[in-house]
């Protein structure tokens, strides 16, 4: 009762007082309490019964009837009450007094419709528990004091304070403190992410431990939290092939059913009287009839198809695997061929320092000349020699800084003369450098007029995406492609170690979109699909036109979150196999319960009609078919293991 919500438990309680008076009836025919004979007997009997089937029927017959009023009566609804109001019109008219059939039909149909609202109602709390990142509140200083005021009032530029325990409610940069973050609802990782000083932070996260001071580069509407949400919010708005289908499948197969148990009702007495085959037996041929009705309810399919790309969804969204629709999921698991960016999606997108060659001096004295010459240049190769260098920068030290574009920079540094850059900078100073046959950015360094070495520079390989391309090929991935803007020779070293079976290297973006569709047109199969795997601005328009897009979130723009179909939210490359594989669980499970909801029906159905199944049997194909396809329709939501 505590996971249940009011409506939930208005139900069980309905439930439970219907069993109870039933019971009650039973015992009371069977002790003499209250005698059946005699009128007093059949009215008080009739009367009890009645109100027994109002207390658990009653929103069923109301749904019906707004059903009629709608001009939408063949629905599962309608199927209940006529079969059920059929069945005590029966038990009435052979004066029986067995008016149980009817009230169990409906009883049990009941307990059935409160399981699945509650396998439904688990699943939206597993995605809303782990979707529970919309902060209340944000933090801002005023007068010496802290003030909380609505996210959605916080400009860009504001710094905001995150206290332990708390939401981060807006995308920033830490301008002040230090701390540990839980990022396990954004990205389903357990371990948590240590954050100072200069670095970006994204809205969702939880502060475990110091005060942190943000600046805000976002507006909240505009934040990581917001888009979240919005996915989220927005992802059963899609629907899939094998939605569309059996929504398709109810509006013709309840009329066909309902038409079909008139014709079972009235066509065999009708032919026995015309053509003297023998009494009419009108009541055994509606009682049949009535069992075909109930048997015939589809909710086995209408309930657990949607239910189980829900719980795909949410199994998916746990991992930290955003996918925007029902039919995203659904051809996620056709993929055949997956085509890679290569900076930012399998490397890091970060140049760091690998390695260093031909040193004559000591190779941390080296790497601190070379430093602090670059430390006035924002390019990427002076980042990455100030982060290997790793000390704070004593401007001071260096002056009569020179760039040469093209070539590198020159200065004098505690007294001596350096030079960093490629080989141009050092045959344009007359002196030799040594080659190198790394793949890489090479810098070159002199020292006084001599050459002292070189650094090698490189954009590097996240550690997971070795494992990616072959988790990829163990998913049932033929073919693993990967486009590039960088050097022929750098792709082609980066492909042969990750084991990527295809490679074209220097593409403008326009020549990444002509390589999809040079794919699209050579697919053999046209149910195979091609997914593309990007991070960058450049890569929207890739994303678009593959058959399906997947964005690193964490650090992809947000251009190509928005042109994605799906979003990893930890820029793992390993969690695109993951995702198949959630993706191929999902279809196994709605192919799963539609072979077994319909091979159920149509057997019950014709045992029906020949009179061997009874309503007994006929809740069991409908409530029991409809509990099973639920409960199976769940296990979409346990994906720790796939």
């Amino acid at each position: 009762m505590l996971n249940m919500n009011r409506k939930q438990k208005k139900m069980l309680i309905r439930i439970c007082i219907s069993a109870v008076m039933l019971i009650f009836a039973f015992i009371s025919k069977k002790t003499g309490l209250v005698p059946q004979g005699g009128t007093f007997g059949f009215v008080f009997y009739l009367a009890f019964y009645l109100v027994t089937y109002l207390v658990i029927g009653y929103d069923i017959l109301l749904k019906a009837v707004r059903g009629i009023a709608n001009g939408r009566p063949f629905d599962e609804c309608f199927l209940m009450a006529f079969a059920t109001i059929g069945a005590f019109a029966l038990a009435l008219y052979e004066k029986s007094g067995d008016y149980n059939e009817a009230i169990a039909v409906m009883l049990f149909y009941q307990i059935g419709e409160l399981f699945q609202s509650y396998a439904v109602g688990k699943s939206r709390r597993n995605i809303s528990d782990l979707m529970d990142i919309r902060p209340d509140y944000a933090n801002i200083e005023e007068g010496g004091s802290i003030k909380q005021v609505d996210p959605d009032e916080v400009a860009i530029g504001t710094v905001i304070i995150v206290q332990p325990g708390e939401k981060v409610p807006i995308d920033g940069v830490v301008v002040e403190g230090s701390s540990s973050l839980n990022t396990a609802a954004l990205t389903g990782e357990s371990v948590p992410r240590d954050v100072s000083e200069g670095d970006e932070i994204v809205s969702g996260c939880i502060n475990m431990t110091g005060v942190l001071k943000i600046k805000t580069t976002k507006a909240f509407g505009e934040s990581t939290v917001s888009k979240i949400l919005q996915l989220v919010e927005n992802a059963s708005s899609r629907k899939s092939h094998s939605e569309e289908f059996i929504a398709r499948f109810a509006r013709v197969y309840t009329p066909v059913v309902v038409f079909s148990a008139i014709a079972l009702a009235v066509l065999p007495p009708l032919a026995k009287i015309v053509f003297s085959l023998g009494p009419a037996m009108w009541s055994t041929w509606i009682y049949r009839a009535l069992t075909f009705l109930v048997i015939s309810c589809p909710c086995a399919l209408v309930v657990s198809i949607p239910l189980s790309f829900f719980a795909g969804i949410g199994g998916a969204s746990h991992e930290g695997i955003l996918v925007k629709g029902s039919n995203f999921l659904e051809i996620l698991s056709k993929t055949d061929t997956v085509v890679f960016d290569k900076t930012g999606t399998l490397t890091k997108g970060v140049f760091e320092v690998v390695d260093i060659h031909h040193a004559t001096i000591d190779e941390n004295k080296l790497i601190e000349y070379a430093a602090l010459v670059e430390c006035f240049s924002s390019h990427p190769i002076s980042k990455s020699l100030l982060s290997a260098y790793g000390k704070p920068v004593d401007r001071k030290r260096v002056s009569d800084v020179k760039e040469i574009s093209g070539h590198g920079v020159t200065g004098i540094v505690d007294g001596h003369t350096i030079a960093v850059g490629n080989l141009k900078l050092m045959n344009s100073i007359g002196i030799e450098a040594q080659d190198c046959h790394s793949i890489g950015t090479i810098v070159h360094v002199a020292l006084d007029g001599k050459y002292c070495g070189h650094i090698v520079i490189s954009d590097v390989v996240k550690p997971t995406s070795k494992k990616a391309i072959s988790a990829l090929k163990a998913s049932g991935v033929s073919k693993t492609v990967m486009l590039t803007g960088d050097a022929d020779k750098i792709a082609k070293k980066v492909a042969s170690d990750l084991g990527v079976d295809e490679v074209h290297s220097e593409l403008l973006p326009e020549q990444k979109v002509e390589q999809i569709e040079r794919l699209i047109g050579e697919k053999k199969d046209p149910s195979k699909v091609i997914a593309f795997v990007g991070d960058g601005i450049n890569d929207a328009p890739v994303l678009t036109r593959a058959d399906i897009g997947v964005a690193m979130g964490a650090m992809g723009s947000d251009a190509a979150i928005e042109a994605a179909d799906v979003v990893l939210m930890d820029d793992d490359p390993l969690k695109i196999a993951k995702a198949v594989r959630i993706s191929a669980k999902c279809i196994r499970i709605v192919h799963q319960n539609i072979a077994f909801s319909l091979f159920v029906k149509f057997s019950c159905l014709v045992l029906g009609a020949l009179g061997i199944a009874n309503m007994w049997a006929a809740i069991f194909a409908d409530v029991g078919v409809m509990v099973i396809a639920v409960l199976n329709a769940i296990r979409a939501l346990r994906t720790k293991n796939i």
